[in-house]
Order: C-alpha cells, then sequence, then structure tokens
C-alpha cells in the first residue's frame, strides 16, 4: 500500500497502531495530534518499515490549523488518498454532577474535531472525484450509557454525520465509512474502573480497521460478541433498555454517593 494517509489523533491508542500499521504495509502516514512528542516517538517506532510517519502536530479544534494541516500535506506530499480522523477524549459525568463545561469541551473534540476534519477535506475529494474518509466514533453511540453522556451523544452525532454522507458523497466517487469499537485497550480505558467485556488490545484493533477499509464496507466495528449485543441493545423497547442500563449505573452516580451540585442562579 503506497498511499498517502492522513490520520488525526496518531499520537496514542488506536491511532497510534493504525499508524504503525498502514506505515509497515508501505503507507506514507501523515501523523497529527497535539503532543509532537508522542508523534516524534511514533516517527521513531515506524523507521525502517516499507513506508514512513511523517508527524504533523495538530489541535483539531482548531478549524483553520486543520485546513492549513490538510493544505501543507497536499503540498508535500499530495492530496491524501484516505483521511482518518480517530481524535477523540472521554470522561464520565455522572447526571446528578451535570457539566455543560465538560459537554462543550467532548463535543469540541469528538465532534467539532471531525466537522473541521471534513470541511477541509471533503471539497477537495469531491473536486477529484475519489477519497476515502475513515471517521471513528463508538458503540457508545448505538445507546446513551450511565455518565456517558456527553461521550455518547457525542459519538452518536458523528454516526448519524456519516450516515448522512456516505450515500451522496458516494456520487462523487469519495467513501465514507465509520469505526465503532468497544473496548479497546488505551489510555482512556485505562482510567475504567468497571469490568471492560471482550477487551481488545490496541494493534489487533489497529488490524481490525485496515481490513474493515481494504473492505469498503460503511461500518468497521469489534469485537463483534460485543458490538452484535450493543446493537441489539439499541433495539430493545425503553422501558427494558432503561431497565438494563439502570443496572449498569457506578456507585458513585447514585443518590446516596452523588455529591450534588449548587444549582446556579440565573439573575
Amino acid at each position: 500500500m503506497g498511499d498517502v494517509i492522513w490520520i488525526v489523533g496518531a499520537g496514542r491508542g488506536i491511532g497510534r497502531c493504525l499508524a504503525l500499521e498502514l506505515a509497515r504495509s508501505g503507507a506514507t502516514v501523515m501523523a497529527s495530534a497535539r503532543n509532537g512528542a508522542e508523534l516524534e516517538a511514533l516517527r521513531e517506532a515506524a523507521a525502517g518499515g516499507a513506508g514512513r510517519v511523517v508527524p504533523l502536530p495538530l489541535d483539531v479544534t482548531d478549524r483553520a490549523a486543520t485546513a492549513r494541516a490538510l493544505a501543507e500535506i497536499e503540498t508535500t506530499e499530495g492530496l491524501p488518498d484516505t483521511v482518518v480522523l480517530n481524535a477523540g477524549t472521554h470522561q464520565a459525568m455522572p447526571a446528578a454532577r451535570f457539566d455543560a463545561g465538560l459537554c462543550d469541551r467532548l463535543f469540541a473534540v469528538n465532534v467539532g474535531g471531525v466537522i473541521n476534519g471534513l470541511e477541509a477535506v471533503i471539497p477537495r475529494f469531491v473536486a477529484r472525484r475519489r477519497g476515502r474518509i475513515v471517521t471513528v466514533a463508538s458503540v457508545a453511540g448505538y445507546v446513551g450509557l450511565p455518565t456517558a453522556a456527553p461521550y455518547s451523544g457525542s459519538k452518536a452525532a458523528v454516526i448519524a454525520m456519516c450516515e448522512s454522507l456516505r450515500p451522496e458523497l458516494a456520487q462523487f466517487g469519495v467513501t465514507v465509512q465509520v469505526v465503532n469499537p468497544g473496548f479497546v485497550r488505551t489510555p482512556l480505558t485505562d482510567r475504567n474502573t468497571f469490568p471492560m467485556p471482550f477487551l481488545m488490545e490496541p494493534e489487533a484493533a489497529a488490524r481490525r480497521i485496515v481490513e474493515g477499509m481494504r473492505g469498503g464496507g460503511f461500518e468497521i466495528t469489534f469485537p463483534r460478541r460485543f458490538t452484535w449485543l450493543m446493537k441489539a441493545l439499541a433495539m430493545v423497547p425503553y422501558p427494558l433498555l432503561f431497565a438494563l442500563t439502570r443496572t449498569a449505573i457506578p456507585d458513585e452516580a447514585k443518590p446516596a454517593a452523588a455529591t450534588l451540585p449548587e444549582a446556579k442562579d440565573a439573575r
């Protein structure tokens, strides 16, 4: 694979392993993340392989900087064949401590970062009549989960956007794909204190993504046993759904343990 591939969110976790997997296959991987040191370490890890990693530091919440980054890639390497919009973050938020600022931060990265990338790349791919856009969402976007209102909401938004874009952009030769992972061992999931069924290693997740990209189907999801359970959960009637998700509420989010915030005065 001698393609030029731009990965946003390549500094760690799934994005890092995906960059290494693609570089090993011969791709030129333009790797973006906010942490330049992580990108340099990624470049060194990929050295000596069939392809290469080129660091391109970027804060994907900066729309103008995202557009400039793509323009730089186009100038130095040519317009990418594939763009992977992988940047994302998560922080639990118990409902009793609803935090608009936390919601804003998660949506800025998980949704705003995707939007900024799409705005930069879609016109170029449409004009060329070719390209692949891969966004990374989550099975948490299938159904709202306890303490994950901003995360589930942001990932549901990404999935819906991709569903809207796929048939339209196909008319211009542009393929849109969405990745919906279950639990994958990353610095984000390392924070979780609850059991994570069918936990996958990021290297295995990266291989599944590459296979899915080559297959061309809309959704790339794994591990299948878990993601099909989540799909089934999203289809049950709401009374049953809420009875099931209520059992997943962690102790720290229950009334006996919750520290209620003071009501904000709107005057």
